[in-house]
């Protein structure tokens, strides 16, 4: 975890657009070519992005997907969940598997992902995320340990003004520490889009909730507990950036901190006790 500023490797992604307009050819044209080198059929490892209104922030991901360092097969595929902007016309200048899902959410934009995925495993990754090149070496390398059958990984703050690194690096340090004891008994509450991999088949048993509602991720973990283990990936080479737009829907970053401590002393004894894996269709969010 870097403490004080964000990693160097950041910063070759930072794209100074605004719109798919300013997105020059030249720009495309090199993570085609990334695109091409390392995607291969058939793919193990089919990587489903749910990417509703982000033109530019799907350039930036996929770009990081592109510099992949692994030998595992893998394809990405990009599902449009009834974006409003031009997130499509960036979608069609990349060299990428994409689909449509007019029902907004992002459950049923991952279901249609997972229903199209060619490869054994699944990876979703957020839209507006960077990625490492060893996310998805070090991923696969724990899912597919034998009675596993899902895993989540650690993510990062981007730093930005009024958001120092420092203080979004205690903050993410209380996070993995809420990690660990939630993995004790309730491990699908640490499992997040952003970073989580699962066993196609089983995936697919278990069903994404077709309607838009908060903890689909963690629906779909707590599905697949019936069939195995879920394990977190805590490689600091796997730990995933984004913006902190989440946070700073709370305002200020002190007031952030208070609503995440005051909700986790909250559930605190709620996470003391586990819960069945056959009521996944009664858990709320």
């Amino acid at each position: 975890m870097n403490f004080f500023s964000n990693p160097s490797w950041l910063k070759q992604y930072k794209y100074p657009y605004n719109s798919f307009e300013e997105i020059p050819k030249e720009i495309f044209t090199s993570i085609n070519a990334n695109l091409d080198r390392v995607q291969s059929k058939p793919p193990v490892v089919s990587i489903v992005i749910a990417a509703w209104n982000e033109e530019v922030n799907i350039l930036r991901c996929i770009s990081t997907l592109s510099a992949s360092k692994t030998d595992i097969p893998f394809e990405i595929i990009v599902v449009n969940n009834n974006s409003k902007d031009k997130t499509q016309s960036t979608i069609d200048q990349l060299h990428v598997r994409s689909y449509f899902q007019e029902i907004q959410g992002p459950g049923p934009a991952r279901q249609v992902g997972q229903e199209q995925a060619q490869g054994k495993y699944i990876l979703l990754a957020d839209a507006d995320c960077l990625y490492p090149a060893y996310w998805m070496e070090e991923m696969i390398k724990k899912l597919s340990v034998p009675g596993t059958v899902c895993v989540y990984g650690r993510y990062s703050f981007i730093s930005e003004k009024g958001y120092p690194r420092w203080m979004l690096a205690i903050l993410e340090k209380m996070k993995d520490i809420v990690a660990a004891y939630r993995q004790i008994n309730r491990p699908y509450f640490n499992t997040y889009g952003i970073s989580m991999g699962y066993i196609a088949e089983l995936g697919l048993k278990v069903g994404f909730v077709m309607k838009n509602v908060r903890g689909e991720d963690g629906r779909l973990a707590l599905g697949l507990m019936q069939y195995g283990k879920i394990k977190q990936v805590k490689a600091s080479r796997a730990r995933v950036w984004t913006a902190p737009r989440t946070l700073q829907k709370d305002g200020t970053l002190l007031q952030a901190f208070w609503n995440r401590i005051t909700r986790e002393i909250r559930n605190f004894r709620f996470n003391l006790h586990s819960t069945p894996p056959e009521e996944t269709n009664n858990i709320n969010y």
